[in-house]
């Protein structure tokens, strides 16, 4: 795992090395910007996991009335679809690893693929990973337990169990268990797949449709979050799309009224 220094380190290099090629008037600038953009959110990710506003006190009895509120609306325990997949541990240690290791470079992939062959597509889907980024760090410096650290959920943590928990590691990984809500993994996860189905014309693009679904179940396999922790991230990612949709209709409207010719002026000028 990068640590955040490393990636803020990256991000400083991409930044030089795009001036310089602006400056030669080399075509690649742009990949430089954009690559600093994804290193420096990375960076920022990891940055404000260890920060929290109201202290760590409170983080359990905030998850405490997350599980209250989703047995008030009779959605299914955590525990119960855990519990089946933990008598096969190739499998639980699958999920561990996906937890721990395919966001962030599904994300980047899927960003270097519309640069590249759907530019015109790529500023937008670039700015709501980016405000939905920012906005989901803003929430989480409240913090909010995981199920794994509820001892109501009944949940086993599964990367504890099988040596995998990036909380233990001591490699510069600065992630805080207590930012649960939103889950950035599912939102980022659901940003992927609306890129993929709205700019691909292939056959086979809803299929990414089920990279959000299999996300989600993961991140409440391995007890990392809830289901509201996701339900929460689908929302914040939904509203920022629509308002990047609703400044867009604006601006669009003001630039179609253009310049208005002044009638009564126009009425004079002929009489003269």
């Amino acid at each position: 795992m990068l640590s955040w220094q490393y990636a803020l380190a990256a991000a400083g290099v991409l930044v030089v090395a795009a001036v310089v090629l602006r400056l030669l008037r080399v075509r690649w600038d742009g990949v430089a910007w954009e690559a600093a953009l994804l290193f420096g959110l990375y960076a920022l990710w990891q940055f404000a996991g260890s920060f929290a506003v109201l202290g760590t006190s409170g983080a359990v009895p905030r998850a405490r009335w997350l599980w209250d509120a989703e047995r008030f609306g009779h959605l299914p325990s955590e525990a119960a679809v855990q519990q089946p997949l933990l008598s096969h541990p190739l499998l639980i240690q699958a999920c561990n690893l996906y937890y721990d290791v395919l966001h962030f470079p599904a994300l980047g992939i899927c960003l270097v693929w519309l640069y590249a062959r759907h530019r015109a597509a790529y500023p937008r889907i670039r700015t709501t990973v980016a405000l939905f980024t920012g906005v989901s760090l803003l929430i989480q410096l409240i913090p909010v337990a995981p199920p794994r650290l509820l001892p109501m959920a009944h949940m086993v943590d599964t990367a504890v169990r099988y040596g995998q928990s990036v909380y233990s590691w001591s490699g510069g990984f600065d992630a805080d268990e207590f930012s649960a809500m939103p889950s950035v993994h599912v939102g980022w996860a659901l940003i992927v797949a609306i890129a993929v189905i709205t700019v691909s014309r292939s056959g086979w693009r809803w299929l990414a449709a089920a990279y959000p679904v299999i996300t989600l179940l993961v991140v409440v396999v391995t007890a990392n979050h809830f289901w509201l922790d996701g339900v929460a991230a689908g929302l914040l990612v939904v509203l920022i799309m629509a308002g990047q949709r609703a400044v867009r209709g604006i601006r669009s409207g003001k630039s179609s009224q253009g310049p208005q010719a002044d009638p009564v002026r126009g009425e004079m000028s002929m009489r003269s």
